[in-house]
């Protein structure tokens, strides 16, 4: 099982980035994925997630009305649109998948990636 993000980079305040997960090993259609975030020194944050079924969605209060979490099972891939982007926001953003339905606690999730820089410049 292969989780890679994509996307992260340098942006300005205000600005947007959309990172990808993109799935390998497992089919994404069946498992809840989610996003999480971490800065040096600190615990893994959950971010969002979304379920398989319904593809209800769920996000940090930190991030809500500025970040969407979207699936495309046919492309196998998890997306997460950040809009807004304050410097709060600069973090490794991972995502994670999870064999049953899960939540915002990080022992819910079976796989991880290894996570895309994201920084936002004041």
């Amino acid at each position: 099982v292969q989780l890679v993000e994509s996307g992260g980079g340098l942006v300005q305040s205000g600005g947007s980035l959309r990172l990808s997960c993109a799935a390998s090993g497992i089919i994404l259609n069946t498992y809840t994925m989610g996003w999480f975030r971490q800065t040096p020194g600190k615990e893994r944050d959950f971010v969002a997630r979304i379920t398989w079924g319904r593809r209800s969605t769920a996000y940090a209060d930190s991030v809500k009305d500025r970040f969407t979490i979207s699936r495309d099972n046919a492309k196998n891939t998890v997306y997460l649109q950040m809009n807004t982007l304050k410097p709060e926001d600069t973090a490794v953003y991972i995502c994670a998948g999870a064999r049953t339905l899960a939540g915002a606690t990080r022992r819910e999730y079976n796989y991880w990636g290894q996570g895309t820089q994201v920084t936002v410049s004041s």
